[in-house]
Order: C-alpha cells, then structure tokens, then sequence
C-alpha cells in the first residue's frame, strides 16, 4: 500500500454507506429527507442486516426512498405501508422490516392502518417524518399542520375552530398497548442526528426481540413548503415545531416515559 493512502485512511472521518445507492438527492436542498435516509442506512450497515431488511415506503416524499436505499423495497399505496408490512413481517418474520411514511401519509390517510398496526403489536419499526405539511403535492395542511400555520389550502393560518387541532399522531399510539418504543427526534444539528441515530439503533435492535412495534419520529423542514431559505426553515423549526413536537422518548420498554 502506498503511503499517500495509508494516511488517506488513517485521516478518513466519514465514507458514504453502501447501502445509499450513488442516485443523487432529488429532495429540495436542506430536507431532512436525505439525513434521514442516510442514518437508516448506515445503522441497517453497522449490524450487517443489507440481505435481511426490506423497506416499505407509500406515496408522498417517501415514495423516493428506494431510489436511495439500496435494499429490498416495496412501495405501498398511500397510507397503507403498516399492513403491507404486517403482511411482509408475518410471512418472513425472521426479516427486519420498517415502514418509511410522512405526516401526510401516515396521520392523514393511513391513520386506521397505522394506529391498528400499532394496537395490534404487529413486530414492525416505523420511522415517520414529521414537516407539518404535505411537501410533495403542493404545500396543503396536514394533519400536523401547527396553529395558525399557513400553508396552500389555509392561507390566513390553521384555524382551530374549523380545522381542528394538529394530530399529536406519535403520543396517541403511544398509549397502545402494541407499542413498545416511541420516540421523537430530529435531523437538523449533528448533535441531533446522533441521537437520531441512536434512537433508530434501538429501534431496529428491539425487533429482534419480537416485543411489538418500534417507532421513531422525525421532526424535519420542509423550506419549499414553507417558504423559506433551509437555514431560516430550520430556525422556525426550532421555535416552532419542537415547542408543539417536544423531542425524546414517549415509551421505552413498553412504559409511557413520565415527564418532569
């Protein structure tokens, strides 16, 4: 081995995982879609799962995941990545299978199936992007839509009164008893994506042990959607989503987390 490339390796800090295809990004610049993915990956890589994992990802943002995620996938019809992978998890339970859904799909439209996948227990992991807004479609309001929040189908903010209120979509499965693991995080900081990832580790880790469903929130941006510069989307974030989206655990070990 030359020198040049011995010291190339020992300098080496950060290499792509395989298992992220070499498609380029086609999320807007500063999504926290592609962090996501990446992290995913790399902990799918870490534990050496490439062979035995299989996605499922509906419409939406998320529909793009096996574009960049080089495993097994399947795209489900919107709202319904929970029972096909019931369906995938209870024919080859020794895989580990995820679903991979945004607020839009997954609070919205697959609402029943998430909520009796989760109730049910079904030994699936669910990681759910949470931007408060349907980014693909044309910026209408979700489910997660916060107070006041304007978006292309309630331009003068969230009315309450004739919208009602934000879905609080992770602390309500939270209280099934099929859940085990409930946890917020987000992708905006390097700090946070560290926890993220450790988050996403446990989550996968606890399906080997066939104790009920896993899920991780993401809270991300979404600056097309919201109209904003990445850094300014991320700072609105911050100040305006983690306050109504608190971060950290909601159950662990199949206990709701108290909070102080």
């Amino acid at each position: 081995m030359d020198i040049k490339d011995i010291v190339k390796e020992e300098n080496l800090v950060y290499t792509k995982t395989k298992l992220m295809t070499d498609n380029i990004l086609s999320y807007c610049p500063g999504c926290g879609h592609g962090t996501a993915h990446r992290i995913i990956m790399e902990v799918v890589d870490e534990l050496g799962m490439q062979e035995d994992t299989i996605g499922v990802a509906p419409v939406g943002c998320s529909v793009l995941a096996y574009e960049f995620m080089n495993i097994d996938m399947i795209q489900a019809a919107h709202g319904r990545a929970p029972a096909v992978a019931t369906g995938v998890k209870r024919t080859m339970p020794e895989k580990f299978v995820f679903t991979y859904q945004g607020d839009g799909d997954l609070a919205a439209i697959g609402t029943a199936e998430t909520i009796h996948a989760c109730n049910r227990g079904e030994n699936i992991t669910i990681f759910f992007i949470n931007n408060g807004i349907y980014g693909m479609t044309g910026g209408q309001m979700a489910p997660t839509t916060l107070p006041g929040m304007r978006t292309s189908t309630s331009p003068y903010g969230r009315d309450l009164p004739s919208m009602g209120n934000p879905l609080k979509i992770t602390e309500l499965i939270a209280q099934l008893p099929g859940t085990y693991f409930v946890t917020r995080h987000a992708v905006h900081t390097p700090a946070a994506v560290r926890k993220a990832k450790r988050a996403i580790r446990k989550a996968i880790e606890l399906q080997k042990e066939n104790k009920g469903v896993t899920f991780v929130e993401i809270v991300s941006n979404c600056n097309s959607g919201w109209k904003m510069a990445p850094v300014k989307s991320n700072e609105w974030m911050v100040e305006n989503m983690f306050p109504y989206y608190p971060m950290g655990d909601i159950k662990v070990d199949g206990e709701l987390v108290e909070k102080k």
